[in-house]
């Protein structure tokens, strides 16, 4: 019984490590680029630290690892994710030709992939197309929907900005689709780049409040309150960032993945008011309370950057947390009033003409602030 365990067991990895793309974890930081992120405020003791601490122990209102563990796994698993196919807007190139210099255009992709089009530039914020948020086929959180626009599909794409390093949020398949982009990064995440074939003259990576002008359009590395790993041995070794984008014409504000800390007042002082705002809403629990925002926090940031026209993001695509998946679109719209878009997958907006909350999400139990309240620590 004992060796046909063990058989079983060796089965599994050898499969596991058969499907997994090791070339996906990506290359760690040498020579110069080590130079400069020890050199980093953010960095000491051998890895980067969030402004405020992130808390380590349990949080108090998480209620322990058992509680997390039924909300991951027994609590109304049903609701977590679409029963029936999601409405998406299926697209292709030539809906985003030509491109116009006048032109300011939002088009949500799912998840945190949004294609922006301002100042004459095509902008993609952290291009996710892959079916697994994972370096491996088989394993890790799989897309509730297929890409509203086909990778083969996707115009030429002129700048990609990366929040940070996680795989729903740095898919080495869709930075290769990509790859004659400029990419816009945080400290670290250049070599990932880099060891994926990325020419060093197309990467700019970026310190928290450094910018560099591209095109005529400014990028700034704004902060954010995460963490970032692709490996067990890589935690918090790269940079993560929020990213202000300062054009002629427009300026978006993208969270990439944060907790609530003060300085987005002073990210709105610096660079805002910001037409169009893209702020994670989703995959939320009181356990990570520090690192995700949550509905009524991510309507908080929008306020404090000083955004015009909110559009939430982070949801709706992977099943990466206990509540509802339509929760994050049902308690923003309780939170933000009339400053909010919730597109379809693969719907275009007009930031400076926002068409009205058309709710195309089915209606499921999910739970308000009252009984599931998301508050980061360390605020007061």
């Amino acid at each position: 019984m004992l060796i046909a365990i063990a058989s079983l067991v060796g089965g599994v990895l050898l499969l596991l490590v058969a499907t997994t793309s090791f070339r996906a974890l990506g290359s760690s930081p040498t020579g110069e680029r080590v130079v400069r992120i020890q050199a980093s405020p953010q960095y000491a003791e051998g890895r980067f630290h969030n402004m405020l601490r992130t808390r380590d122990d349990v949080p108090s209102n998480a209620g322990g690892f058992l509680p997390l563990l039924d909300r991951m796994l027994l609590s109304t698993p049903e609701v977590r994710r679409p029963t029936d196919a999601i409405p998406i807007v299926e697209r292709v190139r030539a809906d985003f030709e030509p491109l116009r210099a006048t032109d300011f255009r939002a088009t949500w992709l799912g998840h945190s992939t949004v294609l922006l089009e301002l100042d004459g530039l095509r902008v993609l914020t952290d291009p996710m197309w892959s079916e697994r948020a994972s370096p491996n086929r088989l394993i890790g959180p799989r897309r509730f929907h297929p890409p509203p626009l086909p990778l083969a599909e996707v115009p030429a794409i002129d700048a990609v900005v990366i929040s940070h390093s996680h795989y729903d949020h740095l898919d080495m398949n869709s930075v290769l689709a990509v790859r004659l982009a400029h990419f816009f990064v945080p400290l670290g995440v250049g070599a990932i780049l880099e060891g994926w074939g990325i020419p060093a003259a197309q990467v700019h990576e970026l310190d928290w409040w450094e910018s560099t002008r591209f095109r005529g359009v400014e990028f700034v590395a704004t902060p954010a309150r995460h963490t970032s790993n692709r490996s067990l041995s890589d935690e918090a070794k790269t940079l993560w960032a929020s990213w202000s984008i300062v054009g002629a014409t427009a300026r978006v504000f993208f969270s990439g993945d944060t907790g609530m800390a003060p300085f987005f007042a002073d990210i709105g002082a610096r660079y805002g008011p910001f037409d169009l705002t893209l702020i994670e809403s989703g995959c939320y629990d009181r356990w990570w309370a520090d690192l995700h925002l949550g509905p009524e926090q991510a309507v908080a940031v929008h306020r404090a950057v000083r955004g015009r026209v909110m559009l939430p993001i982070h949801w709706a695509t992977f099943n990466q947390a206990p509540h509802a998946w339509t929760e994050p679109a049902e308690r923003v719209r309780v939170e933000a009033a009339r400053t909010l878009v919730l597109p379809r997958p693969g719907e275009t907006i007009e930031p400076n003409a926002p068409p009205p909350v058309d709710p195309w999400w089915p209606t499921i139990p999910w739970s308000p602030v009252e009984e599931t309240p998301i508050v980061s620590g360390g605020l007061r």
